[in-house]
């Protein structure tokens, strides 16, 4: 039997659930931490949802940790270690996961936390309609939960799953008050309405303009330092740099290399970067029908981009290159992969000629049958972030020039979005997600179930692969088994074109101290042991 526990004082000063940092600014300027005062972050993305069973952007993980905690969160090394847990306990064969809870624990509505309460999530995360894709890839194996004991919590698996640990340290386990699951006036929507037991809480949410925390004065550990902090919505960079030049706010995320100079060549300010975990930003080809259903097609569009000139003009050499759909920081990432394809004109064009693209219509592009070899790129503007939209264009210039392929991009609301994507109206899906197990993702994007499976596959080695994967809780074969699996779809059959490892950045006046990352996922914390000095 295995089992794990902690001193929570200890870690209350080191971690933070989810508050976490890694990689943090230079707080030398700010001197100790002090209580007290308001902060203004200026964050690019609005969240699509403020209810962490539903989070789905990377970029609100900072905010859900302001006022949600998990069972368990991560230690500096990306290990998981208890948090609104107390211990936690593996059997012999894998199939049980027992939890205690900490008995201290209140929401911020006043319930208390216990086991019920933490039944009652995951009775809702499985109810129907709910949370699908949590169920589909994290509970997947989940065989029942059970109330062991006032603050006793019991998982019972159908086969053993390691994703479980990455569920109970997620956004997506987050625990929230019983109350509000029955009283929330749009459950799926979250806001002030929703409950956690975090060290802030939400009181006031204005649509496309800002949300509003205010420091949980019943918090069981070391209070946040802020009274308060608002996260102001300002999507484009321009904006959010002036914000923070001329004192408007005092923290921003999310700097594009055309700005970071402006906050370099600034003495008062400060510019730290951390590399987000999960899968890398790519491109993947929808297999379901022509012109990507023929591989030859595929392999060509690959071969087409220069990835590493794309990026240095678009990003300025600060990108970093992405060669499989894992990135390059998880354990489960395959290095043998680097430099084994892409960026070949020549054998590009002599593949679609093989192909039967052998005609060029009067703009340059490839014909076959009377019919343009046309692609296209639906990007949901809530999930459109470092510049993406420009990258899609570069990307669309090099596949012209190289190859005469037309890649179609456009940029719509989520609704817009969503509907091309379940009418098949797209060739190319763009996706990275921030999972601090890089496997979640995968079950999610490359399982013939899986809820974002935009390939349209469904393949039985892939999901055999998928499934050991998830069931091995040895790191070494666990790394072998997704090295099989990035050479089948990455090399084997060439569905996806990876481009970037995504990247955060966190640029604040030097008066701002504890600023940092989730050591895992490589995003920006949240506000907990952030202070401003006086």
């Amino acid at each position: 039997m295995r089992r794990r526990s902690l001193l929570i004082a200890v870690v209350a000063t080191a971690l933070a659930a989810g508050c976490s940092g890694s990689g943090g600014t230079d707080s030398a300027a700010a001197g100790e931490p002090v209580s007290g005062g308001s902060l203004t972050w200026g964050i690019e993305t609005e969240p699509i949802t403020l209810n962490p069973h539903q989070y789905a952007q990377a970029k609100a993980r900072l905010l859900v940790w302001n006022n949600f905690e998990a069972l368990l969160t991560h230690d500096d090394k990306g290990g998981y270690v208890p948090w609104l847990a107390e211990s936690y306990e593996v059997s012999p064969d894998g199939l049980t996961y027992t939890v205690e809870l900490r008995d201290n624990v209140t929401f911020s509505d006043g319930v208390k936390l216990d086991a019920a309460a933490v039944k009652a999530n995951v009775d809702q995360l499985l109810a129907d309609g709910y949370a699908p894709q949590v169920a589909a890839v994290q509970l997947k194996n989940l065989k029942s939960v059970d109330v062991a004991g006032p603050l006793t919590v019991k998982y019972t698996l159908s086969a053993p799953d390691v994703l479980i640990l990455d569920f109970l340290s997620s956004p997506q386990g987050a625990v929230v008050s019983p109350r509000s699951l029955k009283e929330a006036a749009n459950l799926k929507a979250g806001g002030p309405d929703l409950a956690g037991t975090g060290p802030f809480i939400l009181d006031r949410y204005t649509p496309g303009q800002e949300l509003h925390y205010k420091r949980n004065p019943s918090y069981r550990d070391r209070p946040a330092y802020l009274d308060e902090v608002t996260y102001r919505f300002l999507k484009e960079s321009s904006v959010r740099v002036g914000a923070l030049t001329s004192g408007q706010v005092q923290v921003i995320e999310g700097v594009p290399a055309t700005d970071q100079a402006q906050i370099t060549g600034n003495p008062a300010l400060t510019l730290s970067k951390g590399l987000n975990s999960g899968s890398a930003y790519s491109y993947y080809f929808n297999v379901g029908h022509a012109p990507f259903d023929d591989i030859r097609v595929r392999q060509a569009f690959r071969d087409a981009i220069d990835i590493d000139a794309v990026l240095k003009g678009v990003y300025r050499g600060t990108a970093t290159r992405a060669w499989s759909v894992i990135g390059p920081t998880s354990p489960l990432y395959d290095k043998s992969l680097e430099g084994t394809y892409g960026n070949n004109p020549e054998r590009a064009n002599a593949t679609l000629d093989a192909a039967g693209w052998t005609q060029r219509d009067a703009d340059g592009f490839r014909v076959k049958n009377g019919k343009r070899l046309t692609v296209r790129l639906v990007q949901s503007a809530p999930f459109v972030r470092d510049r993406r939209e420009i990258l899609a264009q570069a990307v669309q210039a090099a596949v012209k020039q190289s190859a005469g392929i037309d890649l179609h991009v456009s940029v719509v609301d989520q609704g817009t979005a969503t509907a091309a994507l379940e009418k098949g109206e797209y060739e190319v899906f763009d996706n990275s997600r921030a999972d601090t197990d890089a496997g979640a993702a995968l079950n999610l994007l490359l399982a013939s179930t899986g809820a974002i499976n935009r390939l349209g596959i469904s393949d039985k080695k892939v999901d055999d692969l998928l499934a050991r994967g998830q069931a091995s809780g040895d790191p070494a074969t666990r790394a072998g088994i997704y090295r099989q699996l990035q050479q089948n779809v990455i090399i084997d059959q060439a569905l996806i074109q990876p481009l970037y490892a995504p990247a955060d950045q966190i640029a604040a006046s030097a008066k701002v101290g504890g600023l940092g990352f989730e050591p895992t996922a490589g995003v920006p914390a949240s506000a907990y042991n952030v202070w401003l000095s006086k």
